[in-house]
């Protein structure tokens, strides 16, 4: 993944850039200084995330322009995903109460807190104002993680009548989930606005948008970006994070407008039944791969390694179950933020998914549908087809925005999609694409010369050797028309 410049620290180069599934690593503590996040893109991390819940923007600050610089000196590119916090709810009551099995309860919210009639039942304070108006009988209530949980009986006036499933002591400000209402939240909160502007100033690669219900979320998000960007701005690729049971009712309309999907794993599991959650996650990665999005499969991978030095078998399968799914990414939370052996963790997972992908077991499928039928679309897949049938070892493109890539590597081609582009944004977002190879040719302007240098570069590193077989396709290039061409089997020399 050499950029279009000589760098210093050829030594230092990702002896595992061939494997296709892409690693997302969380930065924290653990990870935070110029040394490990080196030693981490060495081990294979491509994309780092950085967790808006946490930390102040002069520390993202600081990882951003440490990031930059890693990449800029191993010549390989580095998403940067900012993840917003999104509007979590949670306890507002300024003391801790305990609740008992079959107990009832009332259910309100911080406004109504002067003036909710007595009452000699207990009452829980969410801290959003109205955001208990859509409790309805029948609804669930789940309180920190979904371990205190209440069903809604009623309604009075101002408040929710709720019964105890599972008793406990509920402690000020644990995060609450409401997955069977319908909720009327803006999809961002007003420090999700100012964390917004800061990482657009920034000119961060990805955002991640949290508690995505509908369409409508995104389409928000985006308008907000515009707002802050001038005119014809370029805008961060917006990955949506499903994590709630309305987001699994709208898959298919926010996978139309969104740029890329997270299986959030962790409130995924709260709101639905977790014996749901795995068969869910497949499905997700389905209707996302035939959609034509990069998907990101997240939360507790390899979550033993936050303190041992090795996963456990189960987590060894996750992973591996992820590869064979085919899905673009696979990611780390605190095992990279804030776990004792963040390197070594993203070490075995690249060594998981690389025996993956040696195996039989790694699939490559018959080329799917795509919910894109264009012309277009039926010249990639050529390409595809051209390829399998020759066995090349590569194939080679011109993506000037990225679609190209995407769109090749949604046929999961056995060969590597090596793909030049001028572009800084689409070189680090391609990181994210799965068994893309990008490389960088900023302020080039001979579009011509892209796939000799490419070629130069790749054999370099001993990625391409004399005598491989190759197909080249140059992309649409923008005000160029007649540069989208299908040039053929290229050997070589």
């Amino acid at each position: 993944m050499k950029s279009g410049i000589i760098r210093e620290h050829e030594n230092d180069h990702n002896i595992n850039s061939m494997k296709n599934t892409k690693i997302v690593a969380t930065i924290g503590p653990s990870s935070e200084s110029k040394e490990k996040l080196r030693a981490l893109a060495v081990a294979g991390m491509d994309v780092v995330r950085l967790n808006f819940s946490h930390n102040e923007h002069a520390w993202h600050r600081d990882v951003i322009n440490r990031v930059r610089e890693v990449s800029e000196e191993l010549g390989q590119p580095i998403g940067i995903l900012a993840d917003m916090q999104g509007p979590r709810i949670r306890i507002g009551n300024d003391t801790e109460i305990s609740i008992t099995q079959g107990e009832t309860v009332r259910v309100s919210d911080i406004s109504r807190k002067e003036t909710l009639t007595v009452s000699e039942m207990q009452t829980i304070f969410l801290d959003i104002a109205g955001i208990s108006d859509p409790l309805e009988a029948g609804h669930q209530i789940l309180i920190e993680d979904g371990t205190k949980r209440l069903s809604v009986t009623g309604r009075e006036e101002g408040a929710a009548i709720a019964k105890v499933e599972t008793a406990g002591v509920i402690k000020p400000r644990k995060g609450v989930n409401l997955p069977d209402s319908v909720l009327d939240l803006p999809i961002l909160s007003d420090k999700d606005r100012k964390d917004l502007a800061f990482v657009l100033k920034e000119g961060v690669d990805f955002v991640g948008l949290s508690f995505v219900g509908s369409a409508a979320d995104i389409e928000s998000a985006r308008e907000a970006m515009r707002a802050e960007l001038p005119e014809g701005a370029r805008l961060p690729d917006i990955i949506s994070k499903i994590e709630r049971k309305e987001a699994i009712r709208n898959l298919d309309e926010i996978i139309r407008v969104t740029d890329a999907v997270m299986v959030a794993r962790g409130d995924l599991g709260i709101e639905m039944p977790e014996s749901e959650v795995t068969l869910l996650q497949k499905d997700i990665i389905r209707r996302s791969l035939l959609g034509l999005r990069p998907v990101i499969v997240a939360t507790q991978m390899m979550k033993t390694m936050t303190d041992t030095p090795v996963p456990t078998r189960a987590e060894v399968s996750d992973v591996t179950n992820a590869v064979v799914d085919h899905a673009d990414a696979v990611m780390l939370s605190e095992e990279s933020a804030m776990g004792k052996f963040p390197v070594e963790t993203v070490s075995m997972m690249q060594e998981i998914m690389s025996k993956t992908e040696e195996s039989p077991f790694d699939d490559v499928y018959d080329a799917l549908d795509l919910y894109v039928h264009s012309e277009y679309a039926a010249l990639i897949r050529s390409v595809y087809e051209l390829a399998k049938s020759f066995k090349t070892k590569a194939i080679l493109l011109l993506s000037m925005s990225g679609y190209t890539a995407r769109l090749a590597s949604h046929f999961r081609p056995a060969t590597g999609i090596f793909t030049a582009t001028n572009d800084r944004r689409t070189y680090n977002q391609l990181a994210l694409v799965w068994g893309v190879r990008p490389y960088l040719f900023e302020g080039d302007k001979n579009l011509d010369s892209y796939i000799d240098k490419m070629v130069d570069q790749a054999k370099e590193s001993g990625e391409l050797l004399t005598g491989d077989q190759t197909v080249v396709f140059l992309g649409r290039v923008p005000g160029e028309r007649d540069m989208m061409r299908l040039v053929g089997i290229r050997e070589i020399r």
